[in-house]
């Protein structure tokens, strides 16, 4: 074979003229997903049924309506449900168009049933205070005889 020959071989590699390739000695990694996420928000009740609060406590914090506020109740602009007057926490369900809705409220007295209807009953508070011609309308005190 002619030197010129060789030349021209040669020149038909790719490799040769750049002279020898590295190759990877580790393979290539993947990508992470998600970047290991992030902590979470401790979301869900804090106060259980029947629980005691004050006005202030967080009863529920949540991402979106999964509990609607009731009575004594506020609802803030994250969606947390919290206390508006002392008492006693209350879940009830209502109906609301086709389903039922998950409404949380605020009774003074551990016994009380939500949804109360103020219209029969009279107002349970007053200012914050009990209004006493309203209790005793709706139920008779155990001192008087009949």
């Amino acid at each position: 074979m002619s030197f010129l020959a060789r030349c021209f071989e040669t020149a038909k590699s790719p490799f040769s003229l750049l002279g020898s390739v590295r190759t990877a000695t580790k393979r290539a990694g993947g990508t992470v997903r998600n970047h290991g996420g992030s902590p979470g928000k401790r979301l869900g009740l804090k106060k259980f049924s029947d629980q005691y609060v004050i006005p202030g406590n967080i009863i529920v914090r949540q991402r979106g309506t999964q509990f609607h506020p009731g009575q004594n109740v506020r609802m803030g602009r994250d969606h947390t449900i919290y206390a508006t007057t002392p008492g006693f926490v209350r879940f009830y369900k209502q109906k609301w168009l086709r389903a039922d809705r998950k409404f949380v409220g605020v009774v003074l007295h551990r016994g009380e049933k939500l949804p109360r209807d103020e219209t029969a009953l009279g107002r349970s508070r007053y200012f914050g205070l009990v209004d006493l011609a309203a209790l005793t309308k709706s139920s008779p005190s155990p001192h008087t005889s009949a």
